[in-house]
């Protein structure tokens, strides 16, 4: 690594819950091209493998978000300032992580702290029945149409992927009950927390979210440190990063980072200052 990528700010995003990296890339794209040194994990056990549609053991919340300290520590150690987000489950786990480290600002996609969108399936409500231990290692609940896509397009291809590889770009064909207890067990944590958070924030939700309507945008409002930036959009679902208006969920991400966290411009020393090193 030289001397300019180590002055490169750092952003590490985490994708969706049983979901994989791959419905970030719009974004980590913008980023990358802007001159952010960008990471997007897959962590075991809380994504799903994006060839397969595997997923591993599904280990306690804590698991993951000790997996997201490592990941921040290892950036922050080379690039100094590092920024945090997510999708979904992983704009929650963002907010986890920095409440545990100093973000240098949060971007917090589709944030869930609530299901309540409206598409949520009547089979949410088994949920407290699907926390039993016995139960909650076989259970698995099926995902359905829209698929978090306002794009009729997409949603086709995604639906096909789904039903021949069991997965696609926004996630695995079912969630298991095991993931969305974890995932509750997250969402109980953070909002605990988020009056310590005071780190610059940009939300970003679609209005017709059919996961998690406007509820989680205005706790954000309410209980975070330092009021966020929010944008709405209008002609997305849930998947904002690759639905209609990815384009422009890409752009407004990096906008927002380039004005609060820029990166450092890269200036050759003068013969006078390589000198004085020298001397």
């Amino acid at each position: 690594m030289t001397s300019l990528d180590a002055r490169r700010p750092a952003v590490l995003l985490f994708h969706g819950l049983c979901a994989n990296p791959l419905e970030l890339a719009p974004v980590a794209k913008s980023l990358r091209e802007a001159g952010y040194v960008v990471e997007t994990p897959a962590m075991a056990g809380y994504g799903v493998s994006s060839k397969t549609g595997e997923q591993l053991p599904v280990p306690p919340f804590e698991h993951w978000l000790n997996e997201a300290e490592a990941l921040f520590d290892r950036l922050a150690a080379t690039h100094g300032r590092v920024a945090v987000g997510g999708l979904c489950m992983g704009a929650v786990l963002a907010l986890a992580l920095a409440a545990r480290r100093p973000a240098a600002a949060l971007v917090l996609i589709s944030t869930t702290l609530h299901f309540d969108g409206w598409n949520v399936s009547p089979w949410r409500r088994l949920l407290p029945l699907a926390y039993l231990p016995p139960l909650r290692r076989r259970m698995s609940f099926k995902e359905t149409a829209p698929f978090g896509l306002k794009n009729e397009r997409l949603r086709a291809w995604v639906e096909q992927a789904m039903a021949s590889d069991q997965v696609s770009a926004v996630g695995a064909a079912r969630l298991s009950a095991a993931s969305l207890y974890e995932a509750t067990r997250l969402i109980r944590h953070v909002r605990g927390r988020l009056g310590a958070l005071s780190a610059p924030a940009i939300v970003l939700h679609a209005t017709e979210d059919d996961v998690s309507g406007p509820r989680s945008v205005h706790e954000l409002q309410q209980r975070l440190a330092q009021e966020p930036e929010v944008h709405w959009f209008h002609d997305s679902y849930h998947m904002l990063t690759l639905d209609n208006e990815r384009i422009a969920v890409a752009r407004t991400v990096r906008d927002f980072l380039l004005r609060r966290l820029p990166p450092a411009p890269f200036r050759h020393p003068t013969p006078g200052a390589l000198y004085e090193q020298h001397a």
